[in-house]
């Protein structure tokens, strides 16, 4: 009998982007992370969150859900991971992210995000790497019901931290792309 290798399944990995600048750091560690996918996987862009009303179950009821809500859910349902990057403001991760992460968790029985899984990035121009918005994005996609690498990147420093949309610090980069190999493997519990 002979062992035919089985191709890897392609992987459709949506980024949510919680930076509304368009030249942000951020945006640019989520290109960097897309470099880092392998080869056939697709990245998908959720641009709207500007968008998106801020949640309220009164606006979350069948008939009246915002059709940018629902553009999000299906493409949360779509994805087979999410790439989360979050700017850190006043100590915790953007209102953009947390608002986002707020729609794909409901209806909390249906879920687009249950399950899902989910790696969280970030950039920040004071030396800690947006540490806190990291911890706290991990711990609202878990609360959601997403299967999250506990295990984040962040970047400090980081308006000297790119040249020509790639991290300058080769470490750095060898570790975002460690991080993001780990999408499709099992998340440790």
């Amino acid at each position: 009998m002979t062992n035919i290798p089985q191709e890897s399944p392609l992987m459709n990995v949506l980024v949510l982007l919680g930076s509304l600048r368009d030249g942000s750091t951020n945006r640019t560690l989520a290109e960097a992370a897309v470099a880092h996918l392998p080869e056939g996987a697709t990245a998908t862009h959720f641009n709207r969150g500007a968008d998106l009303p801020h949640y309220s179950e009164d606006l979350d009821v069948e008939g009246s859900v915002p059709q940018v809500a629902t553009e999000l859910r299906e493409a949360v349902a779509a994805a087979d991971a999410l790439v989360v990057v979050t700017p850190e403001y006043n100590g915790t991760l953007s209102s953009v992210v947390k608002n986002t992460i707020d729609w794909a968790s409901r209806p909390r029985e249906a879920a687009s995000i249950h399950g899902k899984q989910a790696i969280v990035l970030a950039a920040s121009g004071a030396p800690y790497g947006a540490e806190w918005a990291r911890k706290d994005a991990v711990r609202s996609l878990q609360i959601a019901g997403a299967d999250v690498v506990e295990d984040t990147f962040g970047i400090g420093a980081s308006y000297e931290a790119f040249a020509e949309g790639r991290l300058v610090d080769g470490e750095a980069d060898a570790a975002l792309q460690a991080l993001v190999a780990r999408l499709g493997a099992p998340v440790a519990a």
